[in-house]
């Protein structure tokens, strides 16, 4: 995966020195800010409030902000998503209540995963070299077959493998290998996922 920042969203950054540091001035374009605003006023009026069942709506949005999701995938009412066209998100994939996709940078969800309520993708950091608190995005990239458990954390630029599982609270600082089960903080390997049938997931680690 790229862990290097993409020059489309590198573009939308404000430098923090024009702006004010710490937060006192805007960080994004305003292009990009009433994109967000008007995103926001949609999902909040026409989705937020929508049953299960409404699911192809909540796409149809998703894709009129410029979501790339497959048709097949399903994105709860209560998940938060920052700008849809920083989503891309393969087939019967998931993401669960409450899940905060905060994708400054562009957030890349294979097929066959879930992503488990209020589980945090965070693509936005500071750089703390810096005396003023840049804003920086890192793209993130999950692989097809894996499991984000209940309230992880990935950081910004992880590459999460195929076949992965990242267990309930753990956090994603770095990439994670294919096929292995990560838990604690920061998360580390404690297993080998083998499915016993197909399109099973391994149990919590022991």
């Amino acid at each position: 995966m790229p862990s290097t920042i993409d020059p489309t969203v590198k573009a939308q950054i404000l430098p923090v020195k024009r702006t004010g540091p710490f937060g006192t001035g805007a960080s994004f374009t305003l292009a990009n800010r009433v994109v967000r605003i008007l995103w926001a006023v949609v999902w909040l009026t026409c989705a937020r409030w929508t049953p299960g069942f409404l699911n192809p709506w909540r796409l149809f949005l998703l894709t009129c902000f410029g979501a790339r999701v497959s048709s097949h995938s399903a994105i709860a009412s209560s998940a938060r998503i920052w700008l849809p066209s920083n989503l891309q998100i393969g087939a019967r994939s998931t993401l669960g209540p409450g899940v905060d996709c905060y994708n400054m940078a562009l957030i890349t969800i294979g097929e066959r995963t879930v992503v488990s309520q209020r589980a945090f993708l965070c693509a936005g950091t500071h750089d703390i070299r810096d005396a003023d608190f840049q804003l920086v995005a890192k793209p993130i990239t999950i692989g097809n077959d894996v499991w984000i458990a209940a309230e992880a954390f990935v950081a910004p630029g992880v590459n999460v493998g195929d076949g992965t599982v990242l267990g309930a609270r753990a956090c994603a600082f770095g990439n994670l290998s294919d096929w292995t089960v990560f838990r604690g903080n920061p998360a580390v390997a404690c297993k080998v996922r083998v499915w016993s049938t197909p399109r099973h997931i391994a149990p919590d680690c022991d």
